[in-house]
């Protein structure tokens, strides 16, 4: 066994340092399938990790990055041989379990999800955590019964990997999308995806009200807080709301008024232990709905020694689509 390069994370006197180094193979944990990983990815909550400013990583040492894409070099699981092209997300890699920043890996074959045909690793990890959260979220969308005849349907952090992701989905799927931001100078950028109307975050960003004039069938949020409760207020009757981020905040100072007199429906997206069938139909999803055209103009690629730098810059709303990570 030797040594490799990856993002390790450490202890420090004052909240943790994260820096690129060299990492015993002998260190990694238990797994019954290792990986060389060729790409991962940069998503929100890779910053948080990276720059300490929530506690998401649990045990230290840790290797950061809670996705990669690549070929397995060692298997003991029956599903899983040398040569296989493989994708892993959450689980919690970076948090619980050493990650994906990393020349290698070490995980359970249960958690991997085989590359979909005619999608490449780098591909994959262009679409990443984020965009795989967006697609569970217009599959939860789906199940409710949302149609592009239901209506417009909105986007928050619009311009951010999961928001990108999910107007390029939303559009090829025949929505008319009204997207949110911060950044209202992207303007050009959302409406290139899909968009139809970009709005500023602002307008959402009030105190809401237990019920405002409705808007939206449905939306996608990754924002939580305020902005979610105004979405719920806004949403039409039997609409719903797909959750999956909290960008600005775990609270939600809302009212049960949407619930109870619009039949309104708030929607639960964990990516993190997602069962392993659903992640099989949104990787095979996003290879059939997610134009690749588009995905290349959202996406911009960093090597491994950018990844901390870049990681504050994305807690600072400063990214727009999505990152690449070249591992090796």
């Amino acid at each position: 066994m030797g040594t490799f390069k990856a993002i390790r994370i450490d202890k420090a006197e004052k909240g943790t340092t994260a820096a690129l180094t060299q990492f015993d193979e002998a260190e990694l944990m238990e797994g019954d399938v290792t990986v060389r990983v060729e790409w991962s990815t940069l998503n929100y909550k890779d910053g948080l990790a990276l720059t300490g400013k929530a506690p998401v990583v649990r045990r230290f040492p840790m290797i950061a990055g809670i996705d990669f894409a690549g070929t397995v070099e060692q298997s003991s699981h029956p599903q899983w041989k040398a040569g296989d092209k493989v994708v892993c997300n959450g689980w919690g890699m970076g948090e619980t379990h050493l990650g994906a920043y990393a020349e290698k890996a070490r995980v359970k074959g249960d958690w991997l999800v085989r590359l979909p045909d005619g999608m490449s690793s780098r591909d994959a990890m262009a679409i990443g955590t984020a965009g795989y959260t967006a697609m569970l979220s217009v599959l939860a969308l789906e199940k409710h019964g949302l149609t592009p005849k239901s209506g417009p349907v909105v986007v928050t952090g619009a311009a951010g990997g999961v928001g990108s992701v999910a107007i390029a989905v939303l559009s090829r799927l025949g929505y008319q999308i009204i997207a949110s931001t911060g950044r209202v100078s992207e303007t050009d950028y959302l409406k290139s995806l899909g968009a139809t109307e970009v709005i500023d975050r602002n307008e959402l960003s009030g105190p809401a009200k237990p019920l405002a004039k409705e808007r939206w069938a449905g939306g996608v949020d990754s924002v939580g807080s305020t902005t979610l409760a105004n979405l719920l207020s806004m949403t039409k009757y039997g609409g719903a709301i797909a959750a999956c981020g909290l960008a600005a905040g775990m609270d939600l100072p809302s009212s049960v008024a949407p619930f109870i007199l619009r039949g309104v429906c708030l929607l639960g997206i964990d990516s993190v232990m997602c069962p392993i069938e659903q992640r099989k139909v949104a990787w095979g999803r996003l290879a059939k709905d997610l134009d690749r055209a588009k995905l290349a103009e959202i996406t911009h690629e960093i090597g491994l020694a950018d990844v901390v730098g870049e990681g504050a810059k994305i807690l600072a709303g400063q990214v727009r689509g999505r990152i690449v990570v070249k591992i090796s």
